[in-house]
């Protein structure tokens, strides 16, 4: 089983973090002195177990430029083969970006999209063998029955003209009129399964019904139907879909290379259902329970798995990846996630599936990011979202900037 043994903290000044592992019950973030991101040693780790302190990436040693801007609210990116950019736009639109030119006309062919509140068009991804069969995975909102409003995942052929073979691979589940927590990221994993985050739709207590597929990661073949070795087939008590659940809203997920481990960026409360913060990064296993709405921050119950990463201060972890590029070498075998509250695009250094370090980069200087891709160059493209409804609604639309060596 993908347990942490031991997670360390490293600070950067501009952040209080405080990273749980599963030997410790508690810990406390302080400001560090150091322009460096020092170590904080758990009380409960021995001195030989300590992970060697983290230093923060020059930032000299790489620009930021702008691919491209004038894009509404983008919630997902994938390169095709020739290097084109795909991009979903929150409000319904699929657009392409060639050669760094955004096409004014977005792609034919997409059905139709509740957009409302957080919903609408939302994550996309490329089969693993797209390359032959050009099938593409949206995931999107819908009214469903009384105004309900709920996930669809559909497979399309993507042809120069635009969508076709419409084929609903996850149809949906009963919603909730209320337009939040829809999850709604997708990765297909090193067994050729399609993963699927559902968020629980502002119930909590739909995240530990295993009756209800909200507050779930759902794995599917990918025509939709479940697999034989799904952890609850063949059980009357829980629906065979279910991957993991006891997650509150998990907007990020990428495939470890090495490990084919599944890491997920997870919402943690927000006020009204539990201490403003908590978010987390968990690392998803078969049958497993991550313990929303039972457990969160340091709280610990029997068969509830505390995350990877926690984060004391909300920064709304979203769309992730891993690095295995050779244009930043330093930075091979990382973990890469966006923060929306946070305003930073988050590096985290390991050893297997083992936290040795992180750091903030961008904090504070291109708004809310939204999502993180690794381009076929080695370069990283991350997606802004300050035209969501909770950022600054930038007056020349949001941007997909990358980060090239200096």
């Amino acid at each position: 089983m993908l347990r942490p043994v031991s997670v360390q903290l490293f600070l950067p000044l501009s952040s209080l973090v405080c990273v749980l592992s599963i030997a410790i019950s508690a810990c406390t973030s302080k400001p560090q002195s150091s322009s460096a991101l020092d170590a904080v040693p758990s009380p409960n780790i021995t001195k030989s177990s300590q992970s060697q302190t983290f230093a923060q990436t020059n930032p000299k040693s790489f620009k930021v430029e702008t691919v491209t801007e004038g894009l509404e609210v983008p919630w997902g990116m994938e390169f095709l083969p020739d290097r084109a950019i795909l991009v979903t736009e929150r409000p319904g639109r699929l657009r392409i970006i060639r050669g760094g030119k955004l096409d004014p006309k977005p792609i034919a062919g997409l059905p139709t999209i509740a957009a409302s509140g957080e919903g609408g068009l939302m994550d996309l991804a490329l089969h693993p063998q797209f390359s032959q069969n050009k099938w593409l995975y949206l995931a999107y909102t819908i009214e469903g029955n009384g105004g309900l409003l709920q996930t669809r995942v559909s497979r399309f052929r993507l042809t120069d003209t635009g969508l076709t073979e419409k084929l609903d691979v996850f149809p949906g589940v009963p919603g909730t009129a209320a337009g939040n927590h829809f999850g709604s990221r997708l990765a297909f994993g090193q067994d050729a399964k399609l993963y699927i985050t559902l968020g629980e739709r502002g119930e909590p207590k739909r995240a530990q019904d295993l009756n209800n597929l909200n507050g779930k990661t759902l794995r599917l073949n990918d025509d939709g139907a479940v697999p034989k070795d799904n952890p609850y087939v063949g059980r009357s008590d829980a629906r065979p879909e279910i991957f993991s659940y006891g997650h509150r809203n998990a907007q990020g997920i990428a495939i470890q290379p090495k490990t084919g481990a599944i890491f997920q960026t997870e919402h943690g409360p927000s006020g009204y259902d539990g201490r403003q913060g908590g978010d987390e990064v968990n690392v998803v296993e078969a049958g497993k329970n991550y313990g929303w709405p039972n457990i969160s921050y340091d709280r610990k119950a029997p068969g509830q798995l505390p995350p990877l990463l926690l984060y004391q201060d909300a920064i709304a972890p979203a769309g992730a990846t891993f690095y295995t590029g050779n244009v930043f070498p330093q930075w091979q075998g990382n973990f890469f996630f966006t923060n929306l509250r946070g305003r930073a695009l988050t590096r985290v250094a390991l050893d297997g599936i083992k936290v040795v370090g992180q750091e903030k980069l961008l904090q504070q200087q291109y708004g809310r990011l939204r999502d993180v891709k690794q381009g076929p160059d080695g370069f990283l493209y991350i997606a802004t979202s300050d035209n969501d409804g909770y950022g600054d609604a930038r007056s020349g639309g949001d941007r997909i900037i990358r980060l090239v060596p200096n």
